[in-house]
């Protein structure tokens, strides 16, 4: 047995979950979505990982893509963040600030970290799609105070005091 989907939600809502947006060049033009489930995987070869949902429109745009562009975003990115998860947003309109990076990748500008990645392996896993890709380029930005998914909202972090248990 199963915990249904409404119940899961719930309960996930208590963990706090890194904000990044997700990029990359396509046919049709630059696409990209915020995205909550960006994560660390590997040093040893560099790898990270990220899902999409088969529902999201933006998996469909960007299922076939090699690169992507991966920037986690500042506490003061709020805006960013909502920006790109809009639905039928113009995401790359001003008042973004974007770039052409390697492989013609999308990315974003004044963000604390922006990775470059090949997809090296995705992974069907339930409703999403698990994607497996390694860091090819890595750069940190300016410092600033992290942005989190917490109970439903965005939320800043920058306590600089670890907490100790």
């Amino acid at each position: 047995m199963t915990v249904d989907a409404t119940t899961l939600r719930s309960v996930l809502r208590a963990h706090a979950s890194g904000v990044a947006v997700l990029t990359a060049a396509t046919p049709a033009g630059p696409v990209g979505v915020t995205i909550t489930s960006f994560t660390s995987l590997s040093a040893e070869p560099a790898l990270v990982s990220f899902a999409l949902a088969d529902s999201s429109s933006t998996w469909a745009r960007m299922k076939d893509a090699h690169w992507f562009g991966i920037q986690t975003l500042g506490a003061g990115q709020a805006g960013l963040a909502e920006r790109f998860a809009a639905k039928g947003a113009d995401r790359f309109a001003p008042p973004t600030r974007w770039s052409t990076g390697p492989h013609g990748v999308p990315l974003l500008e004044g963000c604390p970290a922006r990775l470059v990645c090949s997809r090296r392996e995705v992974v069907r896993a339930g409703d999403h799609h698990l994607v497996v890709a390694a860091v090819e380029h890595a750069e940190r930005g300016e410092p600033a105070d992290g942005l989190v998914h917490l109970h439903g909202a965005l939320r800043a972090v920058g306590s600089t005091t670890p907490a100790r248990i």
